[in-house]
């Protein structure tokens, strides 16, 4: 059983991490090296949960199509995405080239 440290749900209305929450696999791999790539000057966070990885970092986060086919040297769709992600944090924003995790308004 995990417990939360005391102060940590006082405090989570300051969380503003957004991101994918993906199934374990290559393409949770890709996004990963692909979030770190489009998201210059940001700091990444990988979560590994072993069933899954949750990929997050503060505010925005970009992942476009192009670079997630780089990273998994293949062709790729946006929809494919949807499949294997799990949840996410944000709100999230998509089209054929690119999805964008976001809040509107930091708290």
């Amino acid at each position: 059983m995990t417990t939360t440290p005391p102060g940590h749900i006082a405090s989570a209305h300051l969380n503003n991490r957004v991101g994918p929450v993906l199934r374990q696999g290559e393409l949770a791999k890709a996004v990963a090296e692909a979030a770190e790539i489009d998201n210059p000057g940001k700091v990444i966070t990988l979560d590994d949960k072993v069933a899954y990885l949750r990929v997050s970092t503060e505010g925005e986060m970009i992942l476009r199509r192009e670079t997630i086919e780089e990273m998994l040297g293949k062709p790729f769709r946006m929809s494919e995405l949807e499949v294997e992600l799990s949840s996410f944090s944000g709100r999230i924003e998509n089209n054929a080239e690119q999805v964008r995790f976001y809040f509107e308004k930091k708290l």
